[in-house]
């Protein structure tokens, strides 16, 4: 079986050459974000310093100068992991954010000179849409919206009193809506762009799935005109040539044409698609719970660290074939709504990197009295794996209920029920 490769980079390229460009991810705007805020961030943090300095001699030491630097040395560690180590930046901007809140907050404490703010606004008004913007990108959004009202509405009552100035309601008030509209539109701009690369992410992902889709379904084609073709050009001239046969050497001929065309039909069997592109073991649990729940009988669907781990685009739909027919098993044979179903899907586990288990307390079943024409455990499921390097095994008796378990990679461990289950079968 044959399919079309993947499109590849030119000889000598490195292999992100070859990765779909997407100039509007959500991991692209997040580091955009990370960089810009933070710039802006050092820049209103220079502007503000010279005036912080001015007023330290109306605070009290030393828990002024412990504000100062704490605030702005955040500022500028926030943009040294932004440019070079490009980690750990929300959480900076995250923790500097509640540092500044808790600044505004015990501004009365820390002010010994009260006449000195009636004319200069203390140096935190300055900051205020700076930490607004962090709060913006590293809260989630209600959290973030509910920092840009909080913090101005802080800075605005202790405006008002003798420690920050007490110029009023009115100017408190103004100062207050000012930085609550600066604010907002910073997080408006920061959340439609959140928005804008998730549904681009989104609708890539379902395009690549789709065009791995058409990739499977035209190899699926292929491996069909291959073995029509194998089976009009061997099968049936083997079968004219041994209807033909008199002589012992014509019969001689005719059984070796036939090993030669099953031959044929073994190494079509085994040959795999070229598509070696790989999928995450989330999709292939996204895909096991949408087939669990269009059942009539829906299965209880439990799927675990899969986020981590990858399968090839082949083993994908193996093992997701295997375990749909596993389910219409148990919905034809294991009995009727009263029946308890499960799917569980489990990625790395054990030294596998998927593991799925499809459960059922119906009638069950004795393996040794299945008949040899019923293909779907011996074929559609065990044999399935086995072309891929998977291993199904499945435990089941009469009135206890059937468990069928899939692994890939089957690997040289298992329990011995297993083993014997799997020479058995």
């Amino acid at each position: 079986m044959s399919a079309p490769s993947l499109p590849r980079s030119a000889p000598g390229a490195p292999l992100e050459s070859a990765k779909p460009r997407n100039p509007l991810s959500r991991a692209r705007i997040e580091r955009i974000s990370d960089r810009t805020v933070s710039a802006f961030g050092l820049v209103f943090g220079l502007q503000t310093f010279p005036t912080a300095l001015g007023q330290l001699g109306a605070l009290r030491s030393p828990w002024a100068v412990i504000v100062l630097v704490l605030v702005f040395g955040g500022l500028a560690f926030t943009v040294l992991l932004a440019i070079f180590a490009q980690r750990y930046v929300k959480i900076t901007m995250g923790i500097l954010s509640v540092v500044y809140l808790a600044a505004i907050v015990s501004w009365p404490l820390l002010v010994s000179e009260p006449t000195a703010f009636a004319s200069d606004k203390p140096w935190v008004w300055f900051l205020c849409s700076v930490f607004t913007a962090f709060a913006a990108v590293a809260y989630p959004l209600w959290l973030a919206i509910a920092y840009t009202f909080i913090t101005p509405i802080a800075y605005g009552v202790v405006r008002a009193l003798p420690a920050g100035g007490g110029v009023g309601a009115e100017l408190a008030g103004l100062d207050t809506v000012y930085a609550i509209i600066l604010g907002g539109v910073i997080l408006a701009i920061i959340a439609m762009m959140r928005q804008a690369a998730t549904a681009v992410d989104v609708a890539q992902s379902q395009a690549l799935a789709k065009y791995g889709n058409a990739v499977r379904q035209h190899a699926t084609e292929v491996e069909r005109v291959q073995v029509d073709a194998i089976v009009h050009d061997s099968v049936l001239t083997t079968l004219l040539s041994a209807a033909s046969a008199r002589t012992p050497e014509q019969k001689e001929l005719a059984a070796r044409m036939a090993a030669d065309a099953i031959g044929h039909l073994h190494a079509a069997e085994a040959s795999g698609p070229e598509d070696q592109a790989e999928v995450g073991v989330e999709q292939l649990s996204d895909r096991l719970v949408t087939a669990a729940r269009a059942f009539s009988s829906p299965f209880a669907v439990d799927a675990r660290d899969d986020e981590l781990h990858s399968l090839p685009v082949n083993v994908a739909e193996a093992v997701y074939s295997a375990a749909v027919q596993a389910m219409v098993n148990s919905m034809q044979h294991a009995g009727g709504e009263e029946v308890h179903r499960s799917v569980t899907v489990r990625g790395g586990e054990h030294g596998a990197a998927v593991r799925v288990i499809v459960a059922d307390d119906g009638r069950g079943f004795d393996s040794e009295q299945v008949p040899a024409e019923r293909l779907g455990l011996r074929v559609s499921i065990r044999e399935r794996l086995a072309k891929v390097g998977g291993r199904a095994t499945v435990e089941s008796s009469p009135g206890e209920g059937t468990t069928v378990t899939i692994v890939w990679p089957a690997g040289e461990h298992g329990s011995l029920v297993e083993r014997e289950q799997e020479a058995a079968g």
